[in-house]
């Protein structure tokens, strides 16, 4: 092999790189070296670098990113070869994941699992977790697609076993890593055999090619790609919790820190609608007419599903790990009609979920920090006389869970079934209002909890107090004593004890109330003036062009 010296190359053509758009990339940017710094600064050993810096540096990353996203707005770009989409449609999920990360945190601020796993590492695997969202929204072929899914998984594999002290968190991490490798797995195999009956893994390519299938002996009757659809299909659906594919959802986030479940239930719900919208509305928007009826079954089944599950939870995150595969079932029905008004009407679901499962959430983790009965409907007994700044955003949540007038979830629901009117599909609209009449019988009943049950509710289960009784001679020493005492049951002995007074309810700390209030003051102000996230939703149905 000879050298060639390097003055041979002086004149030659010069070798550039890709073009890398750091704007279009900005967000993740900032995510990608804000997890770094997290993880880096973790590892100093002082406590109020662990306990305080490392959360404002999380804080801080998120509202970066937040921030990144409004400078990039209405400004829609194809980025790192046309792998990355970034519209408006990207960018308000990536704020919606953003923000979930910020409530997460602070709901985390006090609690067992970043002690635990260590701070650094708990809160980078967090903000890198929604790296993998804000990925796997904005993929434009099926390789980005597979990393930003995985991305988005691995950390919380993780994240729901860090109680490491703990057997159902690390049972729930378990679980998750199981059941999402099969769902992983089926994807991948499902990504495949579209990559084989099309011959692209961009999804304008893939898009082309099933158009151009619609043709006699196209690739649209191609058993391979309406298998790979099938199973795109069921590996979505496992991130989604959708039914029949969400055995897992109630173990897991009962299992896993609280906080992390609230994230799960936001956050990557809120991924997995995404990237349902962006693949079959772009990808295969074309063979609408076979995966539609399907999408439509599921979602129906999963209403039901979800709802029937629920009536019978007594704890508030199996509760909420049902009520959450009920609404994704709702929010399905976007996806079904293959139009801009479902993009719109899935997306300010997505929204408005993010407020009420939040506020939920915050007031389950204030509950069971006090509480001996951890998260048990019980644990929340008389807390509108204890604590009305925690009871309220409970209310007002389940009330816009459960799509009452006046909430914020009302307007959602009204949107989603416009939406599913507008498309023909009627009998998928009545059965979503069946399923939200059916939720009425467990959300109402953890208002009845707070409002109408008496703060000193003994929790079911527990053992009754023993009536007192007097001591048989020769039962024992200490009772033959009393027996002989001359002052046994005279009024002196008989006169109950002084009780001692109650204590005074325990207050919150500031960061739940803060996340609870927020939120719920959000569900109420966006119930009465919906205008803005109308405006933001309709950004989003414009991001995808070509749709009706």
């Amino acid at each position: 092999m000879s050298i060639v010296p390097l003055a041979a190359y002086h004149g030659a053509a010069h070798i550039a790189g890709p073009y890398i758009d750091w704007r279009g990339l900005s967000p993740m940017v900032a995510l990608t070296a804000g997890g770094l710094i997290v993880l880096l600064v973790g590892l100093l050993r002082s406590e109020v670098v662990r306990n305080q810096v490392v959360p404002a540096l999380t804080l801080a990353t998120f509202g970066a990113t937040i921030g990144l996203a409004i400078w990039r707005f209405n400004d829609p770009a194809s980025i790192v070869s046309g792998a990355l989409r970034i519209d408006d449609l990207a960018l308000e999920l990536d704020m919606l994941f953003a923000a979930a990360g910020i409530a997460t945190v602070l709901l985390s601020w006090r609690a067992r699992a970043p002690r635990e796993s260590g701070h650094g590492e708990y809160h980078a695997l967090l903000i890198f977790s929604v790296l993998g969202m804000a990925a796997l929204v904005s993929a434009q072929n099926l390789i980005t697609l597979f990393i930003g899914l995985e991305l988005l998984s691995i950390p919380l594999y993780i994240l729901c076993a860090s109680e490491t002290r703990r057997e159902g968190s690390l049972e729930s991490g378990l679980k998750y890593l199981v059941i999402g490798s099969v769902g992983s797995a089926t994807l991948v195999y499902g990504l495949a055999l579209v990559y084989g009956s099309t011959g692209s893994t961009e999804f304008t390519g893939i898009g082309a090619a099933v158009s151009q299938g619609k043709l006699a002996g196209g690739v649209l009757g191609n058993p391979m790609l309406l298998t790979g659809l099938g199973l795109v299909i069921v590996g979505f659906a496992f991130k989604a919790s959708v039914a029949p594919f969400h055995q897992w959802t109630p173990d897991v986030y009962e299992g896993a820190p609280t906080p992390i479940t609230a994230f799960m239930a936001t956050a990557t719900k809120a991924a997995a609608l995404g990237v349902f919208l962006r693949f079959f509305d772009v990808a295969a928007i074309s063979a609408q007419n076979q995966w539609a009826p399907l999408i439509a079954a599921i979602a129906a089944i999963t209403i039901v599903v979800g709802n029937v599950g629920a009536l019978g939870q007594s704890s508030m995150k199996r509760m909420l790990g049902y009520s959450g595969v009920a609404q994704a079932g709702y929010m399905l029905v976007g996806v079904v009609v293959g139009s801009q008004l479902g993009i719109q009407a899935t997306v300010l679901y997505l929204l408005i979920y993010l407020a009420m499962n939040m506020a939920a959430f915050a007031v389950v983790i204030a509950a069971e920090r006090e509480s001996e009965v951890g998260d048990d409907i019980s644990s929340l007994a008389g807390l509108g006389a204890r604590q009305p700044w925690l009871a309220w955003p409970m209310t007002v949540a389940m009330l816009g869970l459960a799509g009452i007038p006046g909430t914020v979830g009302f307007i959602g629901k009204f949107q989603l079934i416009h939406a599913l009117v507008a498309g023909s599909y009627t009998w998928l609209a009545i059965v979503l209002v069946i399923g939200s009449m059916l939720s009425l019988g467990y959300y109402l009943r953890v208002v009845a909890a707070m409002w109408m049950r008496g703060a000193a509710a003994v929790p079911a289960g527990a053992p009754a107090a023993a009536a007192p009784f007097a001591p048989i001679a020769g039962g024992s020493p200490e009772a033959d004593d009393r027996a002989a005492d001359p002052h046994f049951g005279s009024p002196l002995e008989q006169a109950p004890a002084q009780q001692p007074e109650p204590p005074e309810p325990a207050r919150p700390r500031p960061e739940l109330a803060g996340v609870a209030l927020l939120f719920g003051a959000a569900i109420v102000f966006f119930g009465v003036f919906p205008s803005p996230l109308f405006s933001l939703a309709a950004h989003a149905g414009q991001a995808i062009s070509g749709l009706f």
